[in-house]
């Protein structure tokens, strides 16, 4: 295949040990790029094959021989951090090549013995990684690439002080790149001040969409109730529902029990084992809901899920974004459903305004869900 005569064999193997047939837009893009040695500033929707467009270019560059950290991946969160080292292992299979995931929340010294291990590529979140810098137990001086993976997650959650220190850890001849599924100004004005002539990529979502958009209103107080509504009317769900604060979500989840709607729960309050105990029994489908906040399923990967519910609405119209991301995968079918009350209806009519998209409203009739009123009579004019 003409996308991966450069990269080493074990690459290719991997690749076609996927399924993967061709490469993805983002991947067609950035990978020349890298290859070339360029900062650059990366945007593509959640789902189109980010990481392995950072990964593929970085992995063939592992020299081996050198027993030293070579290159750095920088993540907002534990989960997507691990979520991306288990990339690399598949990826790094039968390579010879030496990674290793350090984390915030887990045993300093047990990391610490890791290294010993001499990785040459690792994944981490920016707090833990300073740590070992400032230790000096992580030698940062055969560093060639950083990526910062989530960027505009970073900036968020007011992280660039530490991403910025493990930059300036490396040599001033590494390579600096950013990826996310949203490049706001911020991030640009970011990226100017620890690259050298980023170049920018921004890949669009494919127009053949295979996600439906719709959303039902009720009261604030009613919204578990039409969750309920929908967990009954669809046997095979496998859905993320997000909320906006993590202060009510034990709350919602007892709700969630009174009302006998199998639920599990992630927020970045619960500890570690907690969090990675709930991926896990939602991935193996042992619980078919999980109650999320942002930050805890940021870069979340999981396989086959069938719907995200907005319990909330985002409050930017970035976080429906990623959320929405998560489902529809890889041209996967998926379903979006927001639950919004009178007022919110309008905030969420103007993100399909300004995404393009069409966000149907719907509603409860005899059992079933069907397009409201008002929805189907704008389409029957409308086909006039």
């Amino acid at each position: 295949m003409e996308f991966l005569k450069n990269m080493k064999p074990f690459l290719k193997e991997a690749w076609e040990k996927a399924g993967f047939q061709q490469p993805t837009a983002i991947q067609q893009k950035a990978i020349p790029l890298i290859e070339e040695k360029a900062d650059v500033v990366a945007e593509s929707p959640t789902g189109t094959g980010k990481t392995l467009a950072y990964l593929l270019p970085i992995l063939n560059e592992i020299d081996t021989n050198v027993k030293e950290i070579q290159s750095v991946i920088l993540s907002p969160t534990r989960e997507l951090a691990m979520q991306i080292h288990q990339v690399i292992q598949t990826f790094t299979h039968n390579s010879g090549i030496v990674s290793g995931a350090f984390i915030g929340g887990v045993d300093l010294k047990r990391q610490i013995e890791r290294l010993k291990k001499n990785p040459m590529i690792i994944v981490g979140t920016p707090g833990r990684i300073n740590e070992l810098i400032d230790k000096k137990k992580m030698k940062m001086h055969k560093v060639k690439t950083i990526v910062v993976d989530e960027i505009d997650q970073m900036l968020a959650q007011r992280l660039t002080h530490d991403v910025k220190m493990v930059i300036k850890s490396t040599l001033r001849d590494r390579q600096v790149l950013f990826f996310s599924a949203t490049i706001r100004d911020d991030v640009i004005e970011f990226a100017n001040t620890v690259m050298k002539e980023p170049k920018l990529i921004r890949v669009e979502r494919e127009k053949k969409e295979t996600v439906d958009h719709f959303y039902f209103v009720s009261e604030r107080r009613d919204k578990v109730d039409v969750l309920r509504k929908i967990y009954r009317m669809n046997e095979n769900i496998k859905a993320l529902i997000f909320i906006n604060d993590t202060f009510h979500i034990e709350r919602l989840a007892e709700k969630f029990k009174y009302k006998k709607i199998p639920v599990g729960v992630l927020h970045s309050d619960a500890k570690k084992k907690e969090r990675a105990q709930a991926i896990q029994q939602f991935r193996k489908g042992k619980i078919p809901l999980l109650l999320a906040t942002d930050i805890a399923a940021r870069g979340m990967d999981i396989e086959g899920l069938t719907h995200v519910i907005h319990l909330d609405l985002p409050e930017k119209i970035e976080q429906y974004i990623h959320r929405s991301g998560r489902t529809g995968r890889m041209g996967a079918k998926g379903t979006v459903i927001s639950l919004v009350t009178p007022t919110e209806e309008k905030t969420l009519q103007k993100y399909a305004k300004e995404l393009g998209i069409a966000i149907k409203k719907k509603e409860f009739y005899r059992g079933k869900i069907v397009t409201s009123k008002i929805e189907a009579k704008k389409v029957h004019i409308n086909n006039k």
